[in-house]
């Protein structure tokens, strides 16, 4: 039985590698470094992303309190000039901010009373609320969000409308 020694191991392929195991491993270490830096710019991305749709969501918060305020405390007086209240805080934040614009519609004019049935001796006073949201107005990432919302007064068509007595007449 013959004995094996290193000698019967060596085929002298060794000399010819001259590194090639190296570059190989170079070469792999390359390709995860950049698949890792492009997980990172991913998961970048990824979280300015979910800030901004944050932003846009607290601007459209923003937004529908602005519409709700104008619903409690406005004017409602069909002949009157707009009610406009500009950057407004929005009540426990910093950050946001509102704009309304309370519009009557048709001029003021009253919707005509049907005549036949009980509503006879009514009209309809048309009014249109606009209201813009803002979330970190002044900054690159700032977001905005505009709603308008259509109201309809019921009055005696012979009266005009007015804000309730004792109700709230101011913002905040």
């Amino acid at each position: 039985m013959p004995v094996v020694t290193k000698a019967h191991f060596r085929t002298g392929g060794y000399r010819r590698q001259r590194g090639a195991a190296l570059v190989v491993a170079l070469l792999l270490l390359l390709v995860i470094t950049l698949l890792a830096v492009a997980g990172m710019n991913a998961a970048a991305v990824e979280f300015v992303m979910a800030g901004n749709e944050q932003h846009r969501q607290t601007a459209f918060q923003a937004a529908e309190t602005g519409i709700e305020q104008t619903i409690v405390t406005g004017g409602f007086i069909p002949e009157a000039a707009d009610e406009v209240h500009t950057n407004v805080a929005v009540p426990s934040s910093t950050t946001d901010t509102y704009d309304t614009r309370l519009q009557s519609d048709l001029g003021g004019a009253a919707q005509p009373a049907v005549w036949g049935n009980s509503w006879n001796a009514f009209s309809s006073y048309d009014f249109t609320i606009t209201s813009t949201g803002k979330f970190l107005a002044n900054s690159v990432r700032g977001a905005q969000s505009q709603h308008a919302q259509g109201i309809a007064v019921l009055a005696p068509a012979s009266a005009q409308t007015s804000a309730l007595a004792g109700g709230p007449t101011a913002f905040n």
